[in-house]
């Protein structure tokens, strides 16, 4: 190959401007990747830090050919409570984040690129959104990282299209039930489905999809940030960009020309990620969010998708879509610091104290009601309906 020969030079990205100057190169990373993420694409990136990385510092480890990028892994510093921590760029937001190389190199050049830039002044590491098979976990310097499951990430496979798979996975009884939703909807007045993806259609419906998002979470608990300022201007933002590369989608289902439900998701190397779904609890007795779920995936098979990758937990109506699992991890730990190992275990004690709050029913209850902000964990998801 034209560059096999060449050295391995790495490199330490240090701003935003240099991030975005390797944005064709940096995505060819992301396609090659045994599950490519759309939310390590490099407009997803920069968005990102460009809306929440006033309080980091990017440490973007890079390693080139001559001038070809042949390896990339992006990692900021934060300090949070006191701490410097490690994490992705795109925090919580960068779903199946890894180490990334071309097909021709090996572990090899991903342990370089893993090891590269020592000496940030981090105290440990905390990445969120490692695949269960992470070539960053192989690495030597991350192999004592400790890997705690957060999303059993249920994936569906659309290769045999949308007709087999309804066929396989609804009961005759389900397709009964779905049918009779539609028909009380056509009572009320005019039904129309419709998918936009060019970037003067993505904005106006991704505000309606916002609208409906906030009558879904009025009065509870909502951890995406997506009602705030900031974190609507940072997921517009990142779609309109995304958009000159065909990745994301917005199916919006319309009675009377009135938005009642949504779903935003990406679509990348043949591969559905979802991303928002909401619906007017209005309407929540015709179950609008499934629709507008199942609608999507049999327009996705109708473009050439073969897997969805439905992200967050294998409940509710995400169950009968589920095939399998390939869960989400958030990696802590690699203290460099006496306080760095503190903070390290005080985290995973918090995790595991949230989860045993989650198993009561009573604790759910009160959680989704009791205002606050938390960290996205996974796509922004209408939970029922």
């Amino acid at each position: 190959m034209e560059h096999a020969d060449k050295p391995l030079r790495v490199e330490l990205l240090s701003t935003g401007a240099e991030l975005a100057a390797l944005a064709p190169a940096w995505d060819d990373l992301v396609a090659a990747m045994p599950r490519p993420s759309p939310f390590l694409l490099n407009a997803w990136l920069v968005e990102w830090w460009r809306h929440f990385g006033a309080d980091g510092r990017l440490a973007v480890r890079t390693a080139f050919r001559g001038d070809r990028l042949v390896a990339g892994l992006p990692l900021l510093v934060r300090r949070r409570l006191g701490l410097q921590m490690l994490e992705f760029v795109g925090g919580t937001k960068a779903a199946l984040a890894d180490v990334m190389v071309r097909p021709e190199e090996g572990d090899s050049t991903a342990a370089v690129v893993a090891e590269a830039g020592d000496g940030l002044g981090h105290d440990f590491v905390n990445v969120f959104g490692l695949p269960a098979e992470s070539r960053l976990t192989r690495a030597p310097a991350w192999r004592n990282l400790r890997l705690i499951e957060r999303l059993e990430a249920p994936v569906l496979d659309l290769s045999d299209g949308w007709d087999a798979v309804y066929e396989r996975k609804f009961s005759s009884k389900a397709r009964q039930d779905r049918r009779r939703h539609r028909r009380q909807l056509e009572q009320l007045g005019s039904v129309e489905i419709s998918v936009v993806r060019t970037p003067d259609e993505l904005g106006p419906a991704f505000d309606d999809a916002v609208r409906l998002y906030a009558l879904r979470w009025r009065g509870r608990r909502e951890g995406s940030g997506l009602l705030t300022a900031t974190g609507a201007s940072f997921y517009r933002s990142a779609l309109l960009r995304l958009a000159e590369q065909d990745v994301p989608r917005v199916l919006t289902l319309r009675l009377d020309g009135r938005p009642v439900a949504a779903n935003v998701y990406l679509r990348l190397s043949r591969t559905l990620y979802g991303l928002v779904m909401a619906f007017d609890p209005a309407f929540a007795r015709y179950s609008p969010g499934s629709e507008v779920l199942y609608s999507a995936l049999e327009a996705a098979a109708c473009e050439g998708v073969t897997t969805a990758e439905l992200l967050g937990a294998a409940t509710g109506h995400k169950q009968r879509l589920t095939d399998r699992v390939e869960p989400i991890y958030q990696g802590i730990g690699l203290a460099r610091t006496v306080r760095g190992r503190l903070g390290a275990e005080a985290l995973v004690t918090g995790i595991r104290l949230r989860r045993r709050a989650k198993r009561s029913e009573t604790a759910r209850r009160l959680y989704a009601h009791v205002p606050g902000r938390l960290t996205f964990v996974g796509p922004l998801s209408s939970r029922d309906g």
